[in-house]
């Protein structure tokens, strides 16, 4: 029971990260997710397969929230911004450029 609440959880601060500037005390999609975790309660003496199915579906969805997000953060950082110098390319990718001697 534990795991599932802490997927609930993660699903909802990935929803919360994505969507700083609203509240989610009204937020549809987090209504939904939440009505769902209510439909499939079961104990964990209990076999249920639609339960099942609505783990895997909603670690599907953590994976989705977690990858979009990420995959917006790298776009920002790597998208092209013009020509950039020999210096800050190297900064980029982790490198360091010899000092000049003088």
């Amino acid at each position: 029971m534990a795991g599932k609440i802490n997927v609930l959880r993660q699903i909802i601060s990935e929803l919360r990260k994505s969507l700083p500037e609203c509240s989610l005390k009204n937020n549809l999609a987090l209504q939904y997710i939440l009505e769902q975790f209510q439909k499939y309660k079961t104990t964990d003496q209990q076999l249920c397969k639609a339960r099942e199915e609505m783990e895997f579906v909603a670690k599907t969805y953590l994976c989705y929230l977690k990858s979009s997000r990420l995959e917006e953060q790298i776009h920002n950082e790597y998208h092209g911004k013009g020509e950039r110098s020999v210096d800050e390319t190297a900064k980029m990718v982790g490198f360091k450029l010899p000092h000049d001697p003088k």
